[in-house]
């Protein structure tokens, strides 16, 4: 097993529950949103301004930061001139490369596909959903009211989008970035990571087959 999988994913699409089925299916970690902040707030930049500001915001704007606001607070780091977002997110790549490093995982979110496009192990998916069935879900999960569902599907995939497109310069959730976009609720949750699997597995047998003939 040498595959590094990223996914990325609509909000309410399973794309972190299919993540983790996977990971746990093929035996290897599994890092999410959550996880690669908690790493990057443990391992932060050494400049020690930025280590102050990070720690004055943990709790209130990183978070909404990190998901795509392009301008807040502009500062002079490392002789030019970045936002915190831009440092933020130069913490988490760093993080992300250092996890690929250590051998197969499955990365969700965080614009891992690009950060490790150079990388030839990995694999990128992009996991999507019918609106209804996204609300549907975020009914049964969070509680939430129809009308509730829908405006943070609405506002949190706008996020993601404006993340994306601003760090890669890219359209997110366009096939083209990807090696496979699948669609959660034609095929389950488990029907999804059933032919993730599959995929990798078969990717995983192709590259095995290539080097005996080297």
């Amino acid at each position: 097993m040498n595959s590094i999988i990223t996914i990325s994913r609509q909000y309410g699409s399973g794309g972190s529950e299919i993540g983790r089925r996977l990971a746990e299916r093929l035996g290897i970690p599994f890092y999410d949103n959550d996880i690669i902040t908690q790493i990057a707030k443990e391992n932060p930049f050494q400049d020690s301004s930025f280590n102050k500001e990070e720690d004055h915001m943990a709790n209130s704007l990183i978070y909404s930061i990190a998901m795509g606001i392009s301008s807040y607070n502009l500062k002079e780091f490392g002789g030019m001139a970045m936002t915190m977002e831009d440092q933020i997110y130069m913490n988490q790549s760093a993080v992300i490369r250092s996890i690929a490093k250590e051998g197969p995982c499955v990365i969700v979110g965080r614009c891992a596909d690009y950060i490790l496009e150079e990388d030839e192990n990995v694999m990128n998916f992009y996991i999507w959903a019918s609106i209804e069935s996204r609300i549907a879900r975020a009914k049964k999960i969070y509680g939430d009211s129809h009308t509730k569902a829908q405006e943070n599907i609405l506002k949190i995939d706008k996020k993601r989008s404006s993340y994306y497109k601003y760090h890669s310069g890219k359209k997110w959730g366009h096939y083209i970035n990807y090696d496979a976009t699948l669609r959660s609720d034609l095929f389950g949750i488990e029907g999804t990571v059933n032919i993730l699997e599959q995929m990798i597995i078969s990717k995983e047998k192709e590259l095995i087959g290539e080097n005996l003939y080297v």
